[in-house]
């Protein structure tokens, strides 16, 4: 092959020019400038299942500074391959929300006002409210036949529960005598 000096003169200026840029980057421009960065730069990221319906769709969830930053589909996993459905989609609003309550709140019965209660006091409240009742309504037979139940109380499973979770609430709800049981998939 033959080449000209004036031909090879370009080629390395050429050369040189593309190195140069390929090193130091383009000069930013203002449009460049105004384009953000990538928000998962500098995250810890690690692959969980999502919470809601059976399937176990995979999720990256990246993090920073014990912050969720981002939550997307997994495209390594075998169920999923990286889609979502719109539950999964919106995951990250469930886990960063301004509007999600940190702490508990309470109206007491004829009260327009809402008070913060401890965890503490609402968890025995519950159980106090719960023993009242089914004491209430428990019944031990019917029609000379042992039914031991409680009509007083239902029980109701979520999406966000995942099969254990679902599977000891069905069990504590049971053990209570709830005979109204049941899911929201099925409403």
């Amino acid at each position: 092959m033959k080449i000209s000096r004036r031909g090879f003169l370009g080629a390395a200026s050429a050369s040189t020019v593309g190195g140069a840029i390929g090193i130091l980057g383009f000069p930013k421009t203002a449009k460049a400038a105004s384009i953000p960065e990538i928000k998962t730069v500098e995250t810890t990221q690690s692959t969980t299942i999502c919470p809601y319906c059976g399937v176990g769709c995979g999720l990256i969830v990246s993090t920073r500074e014990g912050k969720v930053i981002n939550i997307e589909g997994d495209p390594d996993h075998p169920i999923n391959e990286g889609s979502l459905c719109s539950k999964g989609t919106a995951l990250f609003q469930v886990a960063v929300n301004e509007r999600r309550l940190q702490k508990v709140k309470y109206r007491a019965p004829g009260s327009s006002e809402w008070e913060e209660k401890s965890w503490d006091w609402t968890l025995s409240e519950i159980a106090k409210r719960v023993k009242k009742t089914r004491d209430a309504t428990f019944l031990l037979k019917e029609d000379d036949k042992i039914v031991n139940r409680t009509s007083g109380i239902a029980c109701m499973g979520g999406a966000a529960l995942d099969t254990e979770e679902c599977y000891l609430l069905s069990k504590f709800a049971r053990s209570l005598g709830i005979t109204y049981l049941e899911h929201q998939a099925r409403i």
